[in-house]
């Protein structure tokens, strides 16, 4: 019999909490923690399936150095000497703009982030590349104009909507909220609430809507467009709302009024009366709205995402319950970088800028590969998997074998870990102390702290433990006196008070928090992550502390304290916070505490956005004919988290979906090896003919391709993904990639 431990999947940014049976330092058992507030028992296959991502045969345990093309041991002072010195000369003969950390971008593991984006400001540097722009730039960049941050972000109050609009979302597979197909499941059962689908396929969640609305790829902003004229011709939007919670409507209403909502619909191949039925439903009853990578990654990403806080906005449905509620939480998910303020960078080669302060990963291979002088040279890729996870996998290759230094740090050797020039292990989720700040839950703000399950093997560190050794070999943290040292090993309101005292006098402490707080407290706690939370929760804003009082902790200084207690006296994960559910407009962060409804820059795009534009942009050439859906979620893919393919050993867990009548027309069958070819390249895949596809409309699910003990899993998606293919913000489009498909 094995002990039993109560911690979180780190698979997705559900974070279900789970207990495991370790035995013999191995994951022996899994199953759903009914003890966690958030989950309360639900658990999916991946879950379940945990022990084939900590155990794997690629597993990293000390750091490698490139030597011609193999790999040779080293120790860690040799590592982190060289890799701190070729930084250090990198920038110091390129300038600031020279070097980027790409990292932040787990599924589990979020407290690196703090040290990684305080090396990267210590060198002078902006350039912080992640997932978090590679999906959701567009969609972030709006919040932050209509709601007046960038990660103040709404979604639907599922427990208590009576109408769940969902676009681009297929809950039932990639979840998204804390337990999605038990909510979505009991939303289908219920005779007195309404499911509805937007996609071109009859995905999973699809088949248990009461209505589906099969969309034509890459109309969905000019079915917007057209659900928002309807409503304001039958006379449906909420005028009282509109007059007392948002601004600047006058200024778009024109667009809306005259457009020809009936021909819209007919060009998104979908019934005019269905679609009335479903804008009647929405404006008229307690609904909601989810949307996804669907319309994230899809044509139009911003607009679409405009045009949903529009229809939210006109219907009331923003900020009230039942409807789309902004949720509290311990860390925001990023800054707010306005690229309006002249202080915010933008790349050399492209003139991108951050969202969220995250850079786009698509921009990347063009930034390195430039003839500017600022040009890309060092990247430290921390836990990510840009090989894999990014558009054009070639543009990459091509780039980073262009890097004067390139190091990855992560569990496993990855494909980018392949191509670095220093590759650093990592503890796993399982073996650090660890968490994530995804704000999915309302009213209450939960957060779970994983702690250490299992002991490392070999001599990984914690993520954010490598930062600071970097940091501190290049010489980027002052001085540290002794006694500082010496309290945190006392009790913590004496170090917090030696601590205060020391902050007052080094001038570069508060900027070097993170690597103070590692050093001192994180050796007597025994964790880098730990610490840092420690002093998160010191200095958290007053809003944070109103949501924990009203959760029952007692207001006063040692609030932060208490708080930190509760999270290590209970590894199933702890409220920590209630936002008040009747006055959610608070949240707003607004100049004039209202939705801003008026986003000048998109206005050019909104305005072209009629029948005659969007036919002509739809038309498919006889070279790429097809619409490849390039990404798909599954409950057999977890990004590239999984690397070892026995998890799903007897299953079809990639291929490519193809509706029967284009088989027939391309005289495919089924289970057949086909070659998918678009503008950035070609792969061999599997075919799968079913009528869950929408004819001339193809798919492939994502995070596979990989190599996994030298042999290469499945087909890499993004080899057929363009980095050029996006929008203005850097988003490829993922969802909408021109394509062919033929017989091997």
């Amino acid at each position: 019999m094995g002990q039993w431990h109560k911690t979180g999947c780190v698979l997705c940014a559900q974070n279900c909490g789970l207990e495991i049976e370790v035995e013999n330092n191995r994951i022996i058992k899994v199953k759903g923690d009914k003890a966690n507030v958030k989950s309360e028992g639900y658990v999916c296959r991946k879950g379940v399936n945990i022990a084939y991502h900590q155990h794997n045969a690629d597993r990293l345990k000390y750091p490698l150095k490139k030597v011609g093309d193999k790999f040779e041991r080293i120790s860690w002072e040799q590592a982190i000497d060289e890799i701190a010195a070729k930084l250090k000369s990198i920038v110091e003969q390129y300038g600031p703009r020279s070097f980027a950390y790409m990292g932040a971008s787990t599924q589990g593991c979020h407290f690196e982030a703090a040290f990684g984006i305080r090396l990267m400001r210590g060198l002078g540097s902006q350039y912080h590349y992640g997932a978090l722009a590679q999906e959701f730039a567009g969609a972030f960049w709006v919040c932050g104009r209509t709601h007046g941050r960038q990660y103040l972000h709404d979604q639907p109050d599922v427990a208590n909507t009576d109408v769940l609009l969902i676009i681009g979302w297929n809950g039932m597979q990639s979840h998204q909220i804390p337990q999605a197909p038990r909510q979505l499941q009991r939303l289908s059962k219920d005779p007195d609430k309404k499911l509805i689908v937007v996609d071109p396929r009859l995905s999973e969640t699809a088949k248990i809507a009461d209505i589906h609305l099969p969309v034509r790829p890459g109309t969905d902003a000019l079915l917007l467009k057209a659900m928002i004229s309807i409503i304001l011709r039958e006379g449906l939007d909420n005028k009282g709302y509109l007059a007392g919670h948002t601004s600047g409507f006058d200024q778009v209403k024109s667009y809306f009024t005259n457009f020809d909502a009936r021909a819209a619909i007919k060009t998104c191949e979908l019934d005019y009366d269905r679609v009335r039925e479903v804008t009647r439903l929405f404006a008229t009853r307690k609904s909601s709205l989810r949307y996804d990578l669907g319309i994230f990654m899809g044509r139009h990403s911003a607009l679409n995402s405009y045009l949903i806080v529009i229809l939210q906005a006109i219907c009331g449905r923003l900020c009230v319950p039942g409807g789309n509620v902004i949720h509290g939480h311990l860390m925001p998910i990023g800054s707010n970088t306005d690229e309006r303020d002249p202080k915010i960078w933008r790349t050399r080669q492209t003139n991108s800028f951050p969202v969220c302060g995250v850079f786009p990963p698509n921009v990347m291979p063009e930034e390195i590969l430039s003839d500017h002088p600022e040009r890309l040279r060092a990247v430290i890729v921390s836990g990510s998997n840009p090989l894999r996870s990014y558009a054009d996998t070639t543009a990459y290759e091509k780039a980073f074998s262009r890097l004067d230094l390139l190091v990855t740090a992560e569990i496993a050797m990855t494909e980018t870990a392949a191509l670095s020039h220093y590759v650093l292990p990592s503890r796993s989720g399982y073996e650090s102390w660890d968490s994530t700040f995804f704000p999915l839950t309302y009213p209450g703000i939960y957060f779970q702290m994983r702690r250490p399950i299992l002991e490392a093997e070999g001599e990984p560190l914690e993520l954010g433990e490598i930062h600071l050794r970097i940091a501190d070999k290049i010489g980027l943290i002052p001085p540290i006196p002794d006694k500082l040292y010496q309290a945190a090993f006392k009790d913590r309101l004496v170090f917090a008070q030696a601590l205060m005292e020391y902050a007052v006098t080094e001038p570069k402490a508060l900027s070097n928090m993170p690597f103070i707080l590692g050093k001192t407290l994180g050796k007597a706690l025994g964790s880098v992550h730990l610490a840092a939370l420690w002093g998160i929760l010191q200095v958290a804003p007053k809003s944070f502390q109103e949501n924990a009082v009203r959760v029952g902790f007692k207001p006063g200084p040692v609030l932060g304290e208490e708080i930190f207690q509760q999270i290590l006296d209970h590894p199933e994960g702890v409220w920590v916070g209630k936002l008040d559910p009747e006055n959610n407009f608070t949240e707003l962060k607004t100049g004039d505490g209202k939705i801003n409804l008026y986003i000048p820059e998109l206005i050019g795009e909104l305005k072209k956005l009629d029948v005659a534009n969007e036919e002509e942009a739809l038309t498919m050439s006889s070279e790429f004919p097809l619409i490849l859906m390039a990404g798909r979620h599954s409950s057999m893919n977890a990004n590239t988290n999984m690397r070892d393919p026995a998890w799903n050993e007897g299953k079809r867990a990639c291929t490519l979906a193809m509706h029967p009548d284009d088989a027939a027309a391309l005289n495919l069958k089924d289970g057949q090896q086909v070659k998918v070819t678009t503008e950035a390249g070609s792969e061999e895949i599997e075919l799968e003919i079913t009528d869950t596809a929408r004819p001339g409309h193809v798919v492939i699910p994502h995070g596979f391709g990989l190599v996994y003990n030298g042999v290469k899993y499945g087909a890499n998606v993004n080899r057929l993904t363009k980095n050029t293919h996006r929008d203005q913000f850097g988003t490829p489009l993922h969802r909408y990639v021109p394509c062919r498909v033929e017989a091997v």
